[in-house]
């Protein structure tokens, strides 16, 4: 088994909190090993999304990668468009870094949860990562309370609030400097689907159908996107899931799930898909990040 290396709290930008990443690297092996990026979500409301990479690294570098926890800074310290910057930022320093470190600066990947799927899909689309794994993302904000479960009374309940993510303390409206409703053009520059063009990275997104804070819908939108620009995407939709991701250690956690595949704008249903576990996104990043 490969032991793993861990270089906590490198600082990639200028911020006191929010530009810092951990790595976490497997022994030395054959040649430079590919990167994972991992983001923890908050709905933006914290800085320390590289904490979560900690749970992830394990599996992945005993399997050869190097795992990168990466942070962005809260929309308390800085709104929009400051997180993405913030990605690109830590892609680049991961990319001028990567001989001292024993990275492949040409494989790398970017994956993450819930506001830390919408930074995966961001490094995605701006950062030139070669794969994405998004879990659960939001990626059009003004759609979001149209498709809330409940009318989003747990939403609100969680946060405090009422009135949804039009609310002027949802996540949303904190990333954007003030109510989505009243800074449309503000979430349209934030919304990840703007950028979707001809030749994004392949995506794996992951979602259940009982997200109780990003409604399901949202990831239904990524896909089409990419299929509507011909791009390759795989979308796990899970019938029970809720906002988390139990079901990568345990696959009986995922029961009922439906796979869909887009190819050059063509769509199919996968039957027999592998369950949605740690190995089946490896799989798919052996695939992406090769050749």
């Amino acid at each position: 088994m490969r032991g793993v290396r861990t270089l906590a709290n490198l600082r990639y930008g200028p911020a006191t909190a929010g530009n810092l990443l951990d790595l976490h690297l497997p022994e030395p092996g054959d040649g430079p090993a590919p990167v994972v990026i991992w983001s923890s979500g908050s709905g933006w409301l914290a800085d320390n999304g590289k904490e979560g990479a900690a749970l992830v690294a394990p599996f992945f570098v005993e399997r050869g990668y190097a795992v990168a926890g990466v942070s962005v800074r809260s929309s308390a310290q800085a709104t929009f468009p400051a997180q993405l910057e913030d990605v690109r930022a830590a892609v680049g320093w991961l990319r001028e870094h990567a001989p001292e470190h024993g990275l492949d600066a040409g494989r790398i990947a970017a994956m993450g949860n819930s506001s830390g799927g919408w930074v995966a899909v961001m490094a995605g689309l701006h950062a030139g990562v070669r794969a994405v794994v998004d879990f659960y993302g939001p990626t059009d904000f003004l759609q979001m309370d149209a498709h809330m479960l409940d009318g989003g009374a747990e939403f609100d309940a969680f946060l405090g609030i009422r009135g949804g993510h039009a609310h002027q303390g949802s996540p949303e409206s904190r990333l954007v400097g003030g109510p989505i409703g009243e800074h449309r053009e503000e979430c349209e520059r934030a919304n990840p689907i703007t950028y979707v063009r001809p030749g994004a990275p392949p995506m794996l997104i992951l979602h259940g159908q009982a997200d109780q804070f990003v409604p399901h819908h949202q990831s239904e939108l990524l896909f089409a996107a990419l299929k509507a620009n011909r791009n390759d995407a795989t979308f796990y939709s899970l019938p029970g899931g809720r906002h988390e991701h139990p079901y990568v250690t345990d696959a009986s956690l995922a029961p009922g799930y439906v796979v869909r595949e887009t190819r050059g704008g063509e769509e199919r249903v996968v039957e027999g898909a592998p369950p949605p576990t740690w190995e089946t996104v490896e799989a798919f990043l052996g695939r992406t990040l090769t050749g």
